[in-house]
């Protein structure tokens, strides 16, 4: 029976026509599958399946150099299967496509070069590609060979390497000396892929390195910027978009570039207008616009003025949006609510809450980690938080749940859940048992014992946080779950700031009445011996200073705990060695010195019966004499509380001495 014209159609007939002897037959079936999986994902996949990407590579592995027609239609398909599919990519490349696609760059026929090139500049779309070693000459004169191509696409190959393969300040030097910087910025009149293409390798090069920033901004390269900056007025989005992308990275590297207000302020409204574009221009407009705003509270400013809250949060009001847009649309808002509470206060006012807390429990884990920032930055309205408008069930649960989440995989996303947890339950009302009751509690003290110091930061400065201010029934709850050995260990952690957040939660855990300064004393005060401990042997102010308000804290108790305190002040000091607080008074941190002085004045309250016995043991030690040059301290704080303690030893006898 004849085979009927459908099912030489068929994936698996396809296939067995790439085998065949006839050259035509070949050459028809490479045609046949390369139309069938351009721009189908789903027929790509397939075909990867039933191996048709090592058959395609065979096949132009294996024909001659003057078979133009069965290399340009292999070049073509392998190009087609790498397009948009990182699935597609690994098949390519597994297959051993790259050296192969490479020797058609050299072959005769221009076609054929150009099918090549265009088919490695699809692979080059991903981070899958192979990437080179820019310090190697050979590599280097291979690319400038490629860059000196008339073949538009050739040139643009070469772009695309460079800004996959550049990444040290050493390669970004290399490709100005061999001169490739002055030759993408030439390119940059070249045709619409060259200028695209160039405009990417340009902020490859010039990314975090002034030294090659200023060469392009300077004499040597002519008129650069002014063509770069000419660029966001091209007629294509993506073009005004890279030429956007390439500012923003000479502005992000030396900041004294770019300083004119209507440039900054250009900046900011062809961005906003770029996210109006359906396409991967708009998923990435969002992404530049954080980039350029981040951490630079007078461009945040510009951004406010410019409507740019509500031209984003409009963008979250039409839904359905794709993970990309929706994940850098919620970083932007979350840059421009890191600063500034007028932000803030716009954000809230749209109403658009219910769309952020909904992106908390989105598919995409990048998603839900930028909810979690965006929640984190929106929430650092002391206002809001005050009202209590953040601890509610709608957002504590979702928060939660992402912490519960055990795949490794997901760090980013608990490092910002936790980051949005810090902030909520600081909450000065009376709302944090919402907190205890949905699990939090019990997450944030599992992972303290992360062995990932960034996890274990973050959960202690939550536990910390939500001890803040909390109610003696509320500190028992937290105390039961974390218990006097874990917090100790966390005080006595390796990393600085760890022990930094455990010192300022104990603070927070025995500020208040005498119940409370007992929680330093249980299991034979190991919580007290480890604050000691480390405050005779922390190098960093911060631990020092948190650790001393811990001892200001429990000198507020009775005779019992203030003896302790004292304890542990002069335990470790030896015959010639002066007790550590009198370098904390002694410091050139202002905040040292007040925690330090507030221990002393608790310690010798004149209300205290054992207070004038502790007052001769201080100033035999040399602490008072130092408390007396601190009379004048420039620091008004310090200051007042000198002279406090000062007035109320007075009736010891000899305070003056």
């Amino acid at each position: 029976m004849p085979t009927s014209a459908s099912s030489t159609h068929r994936p698996e007939d396809l296939l067995s026509r790439l085998n065949s002897a006839d050259a035509d037959t070949k050459l028809k079936a490479l045609r046949e599958v390369k139309n069938q999986i351009i721009g189908n994902r789903t027929k790509k996949l397939s075909y990867i399946k039933l191996g048709a990407v090592p058959a395609v590579v065979s096949l132009l592995a294996t024909t001659p150099d003057d078979r133009s027609s069965v290399l340009v239609q292999s070049a073509a398909a392998l190009g087609s299967f790498a397009c948009g599919l990182e699935d597609g990519v690994q098949a390519v490349l597994r297959a051993g496509a790259f050296p192969n696609l490479l020797r058609l760059l050299s072959n005769p026929d221009g076609k054929v070069v150009d099918a090549g090139a265009r088919s490695l500049r699809m692979i080059y779309q991903s981070k899958l590609a192979p990437k080179y070693d820019l310090l190697q000459e050979k590599n280097m004169e291979f690319l400038v060979s490629l860059l000196n191509s008339e073949n538009e696409n050739v040139t643009g190959l070469s772009a695309s390497i460079i800004s996959h393969s550049c990444e040290t300040s050493a390669e970004q030097k290399a490709l100005c000396d061999a001169g490739v910087l002055k030759k993408l910025i030439c390119l940059l009149q070249g045709s619409l892929s060259q200028r695209d293409a160039s405009l990417e390798s340009i902020a490859t090069v010039i990314k975090s390195n002034p030294e090659v920033v200023s060469k392009l901004v300077g004499p040597e390269y002519g008129r650069a910027l002014s063509a770069i900056t000419e660029l966001t007025k091209d007629r294509y989005p993506r073009t005004r978009l890279l030429a956007c992308m390439c500012l923003i990275v000479v502005r992000n590297t030396s900041p004294g570039c770019l300083q004119d207000l209507a440039i900054q302020t250009k900046l900011i409204m062809l961005l906003l207008e770029l996210l109006d574009d359906p396409g991967q221009v708009g998923d990435e407009a969002s992404f530049a616009l954080s980039s350029l705003i981040a951490e630079k509270e007078d461009l945040q400013k510009l951004a406010f003025e410019a409507n740019a809250i509500d031209k984003l949060c409009n963008h979250l009001r039409k839904g359905s949006l794709q993970a990309k847009r929706c994940q850098g649309i919620l970083l932007a808002v979350a840059d421009l609510c890191s600063k500034l509470e007028s932000c803030r206060s716009r954000f809230l006012a749209l109403q658009v809450m219910n769309f952020l807390i909904g992106a908390l429990t989105h598919d995409s884990a990048e998603v839900r980690a930028a909810a979690c920032i965006c929640l984190q930055n929106v929430s650092r309205s002391v206002k809001n938080l005050s009202a209590g408008n953040f601890m509610n069930e709608t957002i504590v649960i979702p928060l939660v749940q992402l912490l519960s989440d055990t795949c490794t995989s997901v760090q980013d996303e608990h490092v910002a859940a936790l980051g949005a947890i810090s902030n909520i339950v600081v909450d000065f009302t009376t709302r944090k048992s919402i907190f205890l009751q949905c699990g939090g509690v019990k997450q944030l003290v599992q992972l303290s014992k992360s062995m990932d110091p960034t996890i274990r930061l973050n959960s202690v400065w939550g536990l910390r946080n939500l001890m803040f201010l909390a109610d003696n029934r509320f500190k028992e709850g937290i105390f039961s779950e974390l218990t006097a050995s874990l917090l100790s260990s966390l005080i006595c952690d390796p990393e600085p700031s760890v022990q930094e957040q455990a010192l300022g939660l104990v603070r927070n855990l025995v500020d208040g009445c005498i119940n409370c300064v007992e929680y330093a004393f249980v299991e034979e005060s190991i919580i007290l011996q480890a604050v000691g401990k480390q405050l005779q042997s922390t190098l960093k102010d911060e631990v020092g200073i948190q650790g001393m308000y811990v001892l200001s804290n429990v000198a507020t108790g009775n005779e019992f705990h203030k003896e302790a305190v004292m304890h542990q002040l002069f335990s470790h000091c030896g015959n010639d060695t002066q007790p550590v607080i009198i370098n904390f008074l002694q410091s050139n941190d202002s905040r040292l010195r007040t925690a330090a002085v507030w221990t002393v004045l608790n310690l010798t309250f004149s209300g205290s019966i054992g207070a004038p016995d502790r007052f001769v043991k201080l100033r035999s030690a040399g602490i008072f004499s130092q408390i007396k040059n601190m009379v004048n301290d420039p620091c008004l704080d310090v200051k007042l509380r000198v002279r406090t303690v000062l007035g109320q030893t007075l009736s010891f006898g000899d305070g003056s001495t």
